[in-house]
Protein backbone atom coordinates (compact mmCIF):
# COMPACT_ATOMS: atom_id res chain seq x y z
CA UNK A 1 0.00 0.00 0.00
CA UNK A 2 1.12 3.54 -0.79
CA UNK A 3 -0.08 5.94 1.91
CA UNK A 4 -0.26 9.63 1.00
CA UNK A 5 -0.62 12.54 3.43
CA UNK A 6 -2.50 15.34 1.71
CA UNK A 7 -4.59 18.47 2.08
CA UNK A 8 -8.04 18.64 0.51
CA UNK A 9 -10.62 21.36 1.08
CA UNK A 10 -8.44 22.84 3.86
CA UNK A 11 -8.31 19.56 5.78
CA UNK A 12 -5.39 17.19 6.24
CA UNK A 13 -6.08 13.54 5.53
CA UNK A 14 -4.40 10.27 4.64
CA UNK A 15 -5.30 8.14 1.68
CA UNK A 16 -4.25 5.03 -0.20
CA UNK A 17 -3.15 5.63 -3.79
CA UNK A 18 -4.79 3.51 -6.47
CA UNK A 19 -3.91 4.69 -9.99
CA UNK A 20 -5.02 8.35 -10.19
CA UNK A 21 -7.33 8.09 -7.19
CA UNK A 22 -6.97 8.37 -3.45
CA UNK A 23 -9.07 6.14 -1.23
CA UNK A 24 -9.66 8.02 2.01
CA UNK A 25 -8.24 6.46 5.16
CA UNK A 26 -10.18 6.61 8.40
CA UNK A 27 -8.51 6.60 11.81
CA UNK A 28 -4.86 7.02 12.73
CA UNK A 29 -2.40 5.39 10.32
CA UNK A 30 -0.39 4.29 13.36
CA UNK A 31 -3.32 2.21 14.64
CA UNK A 32 -5.86 -0.08 12.99
CA UNK A 33 -6.83 2.29 10.21
CA UNK A 34 -9.45 1.58 7.54
CA UNK A 35 -9.28 2.29 3.80
CA UNK A 36 -12.75 3.44 2.75
CA UNK A 37 -14.48 3.44 -0.63
CA UNK A 38 -14.58 7.26 -0.67
CA UNK A 39 -12.29 8.53 -3.45
CA UNK A 40 -10.62 11.82 -4.38
CA UNK A 41 -8.75 12.63 -7.57
CA UNK A 42 -5.02 12.69 -6.89
CA UNK A 43 -4.61 15.81 -9.02
CA UNK A 44 -6.97 17.75 -6.74
CA UNK A 45 -4.92 17.44 -3.54
CA UNK A 46 -1.84 19.12 -2.13
CA UNK A 47 0.77 16.54 -1.12
CA UNK A 48 2.16 17.03 2.39
CA UNK A 49 5.15 15.48 4.16
CA UNK A 50 4.21 11.87 4.99
CA UNK A 51 4.73 12.52 8.71
CA UNK A 52 6.03 15.20 11.06
CA UNK A 53 8.18 13.07 13.34
CA UNK A 54 9.11 13.84 16.91
CA UNK A 55 12.69 13.23 15.74
CA UNK A 56 14.70 12.17 12.72
CA UNK A 57 17.53 9.84 13.64
CA UNK A 58 20.06 9.79 10.81
CA UNK A 59 22.91 7.39 10.16
CA UNK A 60 26.21 8.63 8.81
CA UNK A 61 28.83 6.80 6.73
CA UNK A 62 26.64 3.75 6.08
CA UNK A 63 27.77 3.02 2.50
CA UNK A 64 31.38 1.88 2.11
CA UNK A 65 32.19 4.13 -0.86
CA UNK A 66 30.75 7.19 0.86
CA UNK A 67 32.99 6.64 3.91
CA UNK A 68 36.08 7.70 1.94
CA UNK A 69 34.36 10.00 -0.54
CA UNK A 70 35.03 13.20 1.41
CA UNK A 71 37.93 12.05 3.62
CA UNK A 72 40.25 9.56 1.88
CA UNK A 73 41.73 7.82 4.92
CA UNK A 74 38.54 7.71 7.00
CA UNK A 75 37.64 4.32 8.44
CA UNK A 76 34.17 2.78 8.36
CA UNK A 77 32.42 3.04 11.73
CA UNK A 78 32.35 -0.09 13.89
CA UNK A 79 28.79 0.71 14.98
CA UNK A 80 26.10 2.91 13.40
CA UNK A 81 27.10 6.57 13.53
CA UNK A 82 24.02 8.48 14.69
CA UNK A 83 23.06 12.14 14.52
CA UNK A 84 19.76 14.05 14.72
CA UNK A 85 17.74 16.35 12.54
CA UNK A 86 14.89 18.38 14.10
CA UNK A 87 11.27 18.10 13.02
CA UNK A 88 11.44 21.77 11.94
CA UNK A 89 13.72 20.71 9.06
CA UNK A 90 10.95 18.64 7.43
CA UNK A 91 9.33 19.65 4.14
CA UNK A 92 7.33 17.69 1.59
CA UNK A 93 7.56 16.96 -2.14
CA UNK A 94 7.73 19.88 -4.59
CA UNK A 95 8.65 22.32 -1.80
CA UNK A 96 11.69 24.58 -1.77
CA UNK A 97 14.97 23.81 -0.04
CA UNK A 98 16.26 27.13 1.27
CA UNK A 99 19.98 27.69 0.73
CA UNK A 100 21.09 29.61 3.87
CA UNK A 101 23.06 32.83 3.44
CA UNK A 102 25.51 31.54 6.06
CA UNK A 103 26.56 28.51 3.99
CA UNK A 104 28.61 28.39 0.80
CA UNK A 105 28.26 24.65 0.23
CA UNK A 106 24.87 22.93 0.52
CA UNK A 107 24.79 19.25 -0.51
CA UNK A 108 22.09 16.73 -1.41
CA UNK A 109 22.13 13.25 0.17
CA UNK A 110 19.50 10.81 -1.09
CA UNK A 111 18.46 8.17 1.47
CA UNK A 112 15.96 5.44 2.29
CA UNK A 113 13.91 6.42 5.35
CA UNK A 114 12.18 4.08 7.79
CA UNK A 115 8.87 5.24 9.30
CA UNK A 116 8.24 3.85 12.78
CA UNK A 117 4.76 2.43 13.46
CA UNK A 118 4.69 1.94 17.23
CA UNK A 119 6.73 2.68 20.32
CA UNK A 120 10.05 0.89 20.16
CA UNK A 121 12.45 0.59 23.08
CA UNK A 122 15.28 -1.93 23.30
CA UNK A 123 13.84 -4.21 20.64
CA UNK A 124 15.77 -7.01 18.96
CA UNK A 125 16.33 -7.30 15.23
CA UNK A 126 13.69 -10.02 15.01
CA UNK A 127 11.08 -7.60 16.42
CA UNK A 128 11.85 -4.71 14.07
CA UNK A 129 9.48 -5.59 11.22
CA UNK A 130 6.39 -5.30 13.42
CA UNK A 131 7.51 -1.82 14.53
CA UNK A 132 7.83 -0.41 11.01
CA UNK A 133 4.90 1.24 9.22
CA UNK A 134 6.77 1.57 5.92
CA UNK A 135 9.43 3.34 3.92
CA UNK A 136 9.85 6.63 2.10
CA UNK A 137 12.48 8.79 0.37
CA UNK A 138 14.53 11.39 2.25
CA UNK A 139 17.07 14.04 1.29
CA UNK A 140 19.51 14.66 4.14
CA UNK A 141 20.41 18.19 3.03
CA UNK A 142 23.69 19.31 4.55
CA UNK A 143 25.60 22.56 4.90
CA UNK A 144 28.89 20.81 4.27
CA UNK A 145 31.10 23.76 5.20
CA UNK A 146 29.45 23.99 8.61
CA UNK A 147 29.62 20.23 9.08
CA UNK A 148 33.38 20.28 8.53
CA UNK A 149 33.84 22.86 11.29
CA UNK A 150 32.14 20.76 13.97
CA UNK A 151 32.95 17.54 15.82
CA UNK A 152 29.25 16.62 15.67
CA UNK A 153 27.02 17.38 12.71
CA UNK A 154 23.83 18.87 14.12
CA UNK A 155 24.46 22.47 13.11
CA UNK A 156 25.10 21.67 9.44
CA UNK A 157 22.12 19.30 9.19
CA UNK A 158 19.35 21.18 10.95
CA UNK A 159 18.35 24.27 8.97
CA UNK A 160 14.68 24.66 8.16
CA UNK A 161 13.86 22.78 4.90
CA UNK A 162 16.93 20.51 5.26
CA UNK A 163 14.87 17.30 5.49
CA UNK A 164 12.58 16.76 2.49
CA UNK A 165 10.67 13.48 2.80
CA UNK A 166 8.06 11.73 0.67
CA UNK A 167 6.16 11.38 -1.49
CA UNK A 168 4.47 8.35 0.11
CA UNK A 169 4.88 5.73 2.80
CA UNK A 170 5.04 2.27 1.22
CA UNK A 171 3.93 -0.42 3.66
CA UNK A 172 4.50 -3.64 1.73
CA UNK A 173 8.21 -3.65 0.86
CA UNK A 174 9.44 -7.15 1.66
CA UNK A 175 13.18 -6.45 1.55
CA UNK A 176 14.27 -2.85 2.23
CA UNK A 177 17.89 -3.99 2.00
CA UNK A 178 17.77 -4.51 -1.76
CA UNK A 179 16.31 -1.38 -3.37
CA UNK A 180 17.80 0.74 -6.13
CA UNK A 181 18.39 4.33 -5.00
CA UNK A 182 19.21 7.25 -7.28
CA UNK A 183 19.64 11.01 -6.85
CA UNK A 184 19.41 13.36 -9.83
CA UNK A 185 20.37 17.02 -10.04
CA UNK A 186 18.62 18.84 -12.89
CA UNK A 187 18.05 15.46 -14.51
CA UNK A 188 21.68 14.28 -14.27
CA UNK A 189 22.31 11.16 -12.18
CA UNK A 190 24.64 11.98 -9.28
CA UNK A 191 24.06 9.05 -6.91
CA UNK A 192 23.25 5.53 -8.07
CA UNK A 193 23.44 2.59 -5.71
CA UNK A 194 21.42 -0.05 -3.89
CA UNK A 195 20.47 -0.45 -0.27
CA UNK A 196 22.12 -3.87 -0.56
CA UNK A 197 25.35 -1.88 -0.04
CA UNK A 198 24.31 -0.63 3.41
CA UNK A 199 26.99 -1.43 5.97
CA UNK A 200 24.36 -1.71 8.69
CA UNK A 201 21.04 -3.10 7.46
CA UNK A 202 17.61 -1.74 8.31
CA UNK A 203 16.82 -4.29 11.03
CA UNK A 204 20.14 -3.71 12.74
CA UNK A 205 19.74 0.07 12.58
CA UNK A 206 16.26 0.18 14.10
CA UNK A 207 17.25 -2.21 16.87
CA UNK A 208 20.44 -0.26 17.59
CA UNK A 209 18.67 3.11 17.75
CA UNK A 210 16.00 1.67 20.06
CA UNK A 211 18.72 0.63 22.51
CA UNK A 212 19.72 4.28 22.95
CA UNK A 213 16.41 6.14 22.70
CA UNK A 214 12.71 5.40 22.58
CA UNK A 215 11.25 5.59 19.09
CA UNK A 216 7.70 6.89 18.79
CA UNK A 217 5.05 6.44 16.08
CA UNK A 218 5.97 8.60 13.09
CA UNK A 219 9.66 8.87 13.97
CA UNK A 220 12.05 8.46 11.07
CA UNK A 221 15.37 6.69 10.73
CA UNK A 222 17.40 7.88 7.73
CA UNK A 223 19.63 4.97 6.75
CA UNK A 224 22.56 6.82 5.15
CA UNK A 225 23.58 8.05 1.71
CA UNK A 226 25.65 6.44 -1.06
CA UNK A 227 28.63 8.04 -2.78
CA UNK A 228 28.09 10.92 -5.17
CA UNK A 229 27.06 13.70 -2.82
CA UNK A 230 27.53 17.21 -4.16
CA UNK A 231 26.51 20.84 -4.12
CA UNK A 232 23.15 22.40 -4.94
CA UNK A 233 22.57 26.06 -5.77
CA UNK A 234 19.53 28.26 -6.27
CA UNK A 235 17.53 27.23 -9.33
CA UNK A 236 18.47 23.54 -9.08
CA UNK A 237 15.98 20.68 -9.10
CA UNK A 238 16.90 17.64 -7.01
CA UNK A 239 15.16 14.27 -7.16
CA UNK A 240 15.61 11.23 -4.94
CA UNK A 241 14.12 8.07 -6.45
CA UNK A 242 13.91 4.72 -4.68
CA UNK A 243 12.68 1.53 -6.27
CA UNK A 244 9.03 0.68 -5.43
CA UNK A 245 8.58 3.96 -3.54
CA UNK A 246 8.68 6.82 -6.04
CA UNK A 247 10.34 10.18 -6.62
CA UNK A 248 10.91 12.92 -4.05
CA UNK A 249 11.35 16.18 -5.99
CA UNK A 250 12.38 19.53 -4.53
CA UNK A 251 13.79 22.84 -5.71
CA UNK A 252 16.56 25.05 -4.34
CA UNK A 253 16.19 28.76 -3.69
CA UNK A 254 18.32 31.28 -1.83
CA UNK A 255 17.36 32.55 1.58
CA UNK A 256 15.67 35.93 1.19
Amino acid sequence: MKILHYEYQSKERYGSIENDLLKVIEKDIFSDFKVTDKTILLKDVKILPPVIPSKIVAVGLNYAKHVTELVKDRKAPKAPLLFMKPSTSVIGPEENIIHPRKSNEVHYEGELAVVIKKRAKQIGSEEVKSHILGYTCLNDVTARDWQREDVQWTRGKSFDTFCPIGPVIVTDIENPNNLKIETRLNGDVKQSSSTSDLLFKVEELVSYVSEHMTLLPGDIIATGTPEGVGSMVAGDRVEVEIENIGVLRNYVMNEI
